[in-house]
């Protein structure tokens, strides 16, 4: 019998011992973001909005799942971080195709859900930090359920790391109570070209939405997930101002 240590890398006895995930899916977007498709060895069960840990040759790191406990596959949207930058895991996940093995944890863990106590609900990431709000509304969606509203607001350096927006840009044809805006931070580079949308960190189109929308203070509740300078400017525009927020910070600026 060829064990899980042949397949992931890891040598540590208790990584060994771990379940695993084959990837079933990859897709690339960038040069440095890309989606993977993964299909545990024993079942997972989840909630929207937390994540999953995965490792690979002693490397182990949690990652926010994109799909909704009611799909088939783990999907995970995953940013590149070279070596040169403290990137450990991602670099081995980045050379991994269909067919790899990786480690995971039993368990999916983490608080940042969908508070059910507000209505309404404003969902700003940047980049990855988009993740935990897409399983938010395709969970909602497939429940059939009703009484909440989604307003997403996602910021990116450009235009092309917007890998969920064609998604939500039809959900908000679709749906009255989901809206959706992008931004670029970057209108001039030359990446950006084509880009014809919203420009400005997203951080500081946070405020003139959530007037624009007519929203109040005691149905809404502010979600903050992605880069740690963006989630500290909104809670010092809006946390001052008496908003309610939460927050993920899923990656540090040193790790991966």
């Amino acid at each position: 019998m060829v064990s899980n240590a042949e397949f992931t890398g890891h040598t540590d006895p208790r990584l060994q011992a771990l379940p695993t995930v084959k990837i079933v899916g990859r897709q690339d977007y960038t040069e440095d973001l890309f989606k993977l498709w993964l299909e545990p060895s024993v079942p997972f069960t989840f909630k929207p909005g937390q994540y999953i840990t995965i490792g690979s040759k002693d490397i182990e790191r949690p990652y926010s799942i994109a799909s909704s406990p009611h799909e088939e596959y783990i999907e995970l949207f995953i940013e590149y971080v070279h070596p040169e930058h403290g990137g450990k895991l991602t670099p081995l996940l980045y050379a991994q195709n269909v067919g790899d093995i990786l480690s995971m944890r039993p368990r999916a863990k983490g608080i940042f859900l969908l508070d059910e106590n507000y209505s309404d609900h404003v969902l700003v990431g940047t980049v990855t930090g988009i993740v935990p709000y897409v399983s938010y509304i395709r969970q909602f969606l497939n429940d059939k359920r009703t009484g909440h509203r989604f307003f997403v607001m996602e910021g990116a350096s450009h235009f092309d790391e917007f890998v969920y927006d064609q998604e939500f840009e039809e959900l908000q044809s679709n749906h009255d109570f989901i809206e959706f805006v992008s931004t670029v931070s970057r209108p001039n580079d030359p990446r950006n070209k084509n880009w014809h949308g919203s420009v400005g960190r997203v951080n500081n189109l946070v405020p003139d939405n959530v007037d624009r929308w007519g929203l109040s203070k005691q149905n809404t509740m502010i979600y903050l997930c992605g880069n740690p300078g963006m989630i500290e400017d909104v809670k010092d525009k809006m946390g001052s101002a008496g908003w309610n927020y939460c927050e993920e910070r899923f990656w540090k600026e040193e790790d991966d």
